[in-house]
């Protein structure tokens, strides 16, 4: 029986690989009532961890050929990644594999392609993704509070866990490049990497990696297991605001936001520092929310945060790092593999639509009768393109997007997350366009914020941007920027009260009726949602 007919089943796993990281998910998995099995080529080692946490310890053969144990948890070297998975999914398991997916971008397509076929689940271990600061960081980004993002950086620092098998970045850095490629929202087009051997004359000790994306976003990784202390940080700046998530701090300081300002005064820049403020964290073990995303999955048969895709991506940057690394020159990332279309596993396109070379289409997006997407363009997760739908070139759209019949997203176009765009909406790329008149140089950009809606026939004229959430009406002209959760309407369109997270008017007492989200104003035209924390503060001295 699959597994998706017992949603109320807490699936079965064997963790394989009980050591420096393989314990910690035999530890999780066992707290959420899950661990079936652990395998390890030391006996005595899955003996001792089946002894003390109440499961059996197997032989990987012998996982493979139980039914009892629908999925298992993958937690050996990097080298053995591959191999183990194509193993499990031929099987027949879901599988959780530690990151990386695989050590290179064939094996890993292959991977996908084999969950894809055989219907089961691939999660990769990218930890960060589940990590309550880095939603929090995610939402802040999205939702504009940083403004646009300029540049990123992460430093992943310490001394030891030496390993032999791969390098330092392979060891340390996938969880960086995953959490920038996340925040920027798109793959790198240029990646130059140095690296310096200490220990090792061929296994790279400490490395720095810089990223080039095609929005302007500028990223490095630092990482090094020659350090005198140890230190996890990721910084981001935009141009309204910046934050710094330093995973060594205790909660209440891991995520700090900086509302730091440049002004240009007689040309030159003066900086307005501000103090920094705490961002309010829902604290729980990461690693926790990571192992109960997998089981969810399973259970409900949806695709995880960090499905193969994900991982895809992370691999590109990887190899394409590790190849500047030995060349000593910068990689030039073109749109995922010029020269073809990489169509993710699952895509559905009917038939009478055309999907340029150089496109990627992620799991469960649907492309329905006479779309178009045209070359460099990249269509995320689980969105759905009506009739006559015209995207790109090299526009950007990001999961869960619904576009409705006749919308056309012209070059400088950026959808983020959730966007719905109505029926026969319009976007502009140029202010005054004149048919005899080349003016391909005068684009501008258009980014549309998380969760925003756009109804049917409205029009967005160029360069200006929708904040998160933000709601158009039907037949409304934006002409200048759109705050988050600004509800706008008319010809040109004005702000004419708020919308929650939901896409429900807000009231005079700014309680979304639907969720019970409370939010609060923090200027003529700013709107943000009340911690919870601090909404229950002040319920309570009432």
């Amino acid at each position: 029986m699959a597994l998706s007919e017992t949603p109320d089943a807490t699936p079965r796993v064997a963790v394989a690989g009980c050591g420096y990281w393989g314990k910690n998910l035999v530890r999780n998995f066992a707290a959420l009532g899950a661990l079936g099995a652990v395998v390890d080529d030391d006996l005595a080692l899955a003996a001792e961890f089946a002894d003390k946490y109440g499961a059996a310890a197997r032989t990987w053969d012998e996982v493979l050929q139980d039914p009892a144990l629908p999925a298992v948890v993958i937690a050996t070297p990097a080298a053995s990644h591959a191999a183990l998975c194509r193993q499990a999914l031929a099987a027949g398991k879901h599988v959780f594999v530690e990151k990386p997916l695989a050590l290179t971008v064939e094996e890993g397509a292959t991977l996908a392609a084999l969950a894809w076929e055989t219907g089961r689940i691939l999660m990769v271990g990218h930890l960060l993704h589940y990590h309550p600061v880095f939603l929090k960081l995610q939402q802040l980004v999205t939702e504009g509070r940083l403004g646009r993002i300029q540049y990123i950086y992460s430093n992943r620092l310490n001394l030891g866990k030496i390993r032999r098998e791969e390098n330092v970045f392979w060891s340390f850095a996938p969880h960086d490049i995953s959490m920038i490629l996340a925040l920027a929202g798109e793959m790198p087009e240029r990646v130059l990497a140095t690296g310096a051997c200490y220990l090792h004359k061929s296994i790279a000790d400490t490395t720095t990696t810089h990223l080039s994306f095609s929005n302007g976003i500028n990223a490095h990784v630092h990482v090094s297991w020659l350090h005198p202390f140890k230190e996890q940080k990721l910084v981001v700046v935009g141009d309204k605001g910046m934050a710094s998530f330093d995973d060594r701090e205790p909660w209440a300081s891991k995520l700090l936001f900086y509302p730091h300002l440049i002004h240009w005064r007689n040309g030159k820049p003066e900086p307005e520092r501000a103090e920094a403020e705490a961002i309010a964290l829902d604290e729980a073990e990461p690693l926790k929310l990571e192992c109960q995303h997998f089981l969810d999955c399973v259970t409900e048969n949806r695709q995880p945060r960090t499905d193969a895709s994900e991982g895809l991506r992370v691999l590109r940057v990887l190899n394409a790092a590790e190849a500047s690394m030995t060349s000593g020159q910068a990689v030039q990332l073109s749109p995922e593999g010029a020269g073809t279309v990489e169509r993710l596993p699952g895509p559905d396109v009917h038939p009478t639509a055309e999907i340029d070379e150089g496109c990627a289409l992620g799991v469960g997006t649907r492309v329905w009768h006479f779309s178009h997407v045209l070359k460099g363009s990249r269509i995320g997760r689980d969105c759905v393109l009506g009739q006559n739908v015209m995207v790109g070139p090299d526009v950007t759209v990001g999961d869960r997007c619904k576009i409705q019949n006749n919308v056309s997203l012209y070059k400088g176009v950026t959808l983020e997350d959730g966007v719905f765009c109505g029926p026969s909406c319009v976007f502009t790329n140029v202010n005054t366009p004149r048919a005899e008149i080349e003016r391909k140089d005068e684009f501008r950009e258009t980014r549309v914020g998380r969760g925003a809606t756009i109804g049917a026939n409205a029009t967005i004229v160029c360069g200006n941007d929708i904040g998160a959430y933000a709601l158009i009406a039907a037949g409304a002209v934006v002409t200048s920027e759109v705050p988050a959760f600004a509800l706008m309407a008319g010809v040109p369109a004005r702000r004419i009260g708020w919308v929650s997270h939901a896409g429900e008017r807000l009231g005079p007492d700014l309680i979304c009726p639907r969720e019970g989200r409370r939010y609060r104003e923090t200027g003529p035209d700013s709107l943000e949602e009340i911690p919870r924390q601090s909404a229950g503060m002040k319920e309570a001295t009432r």
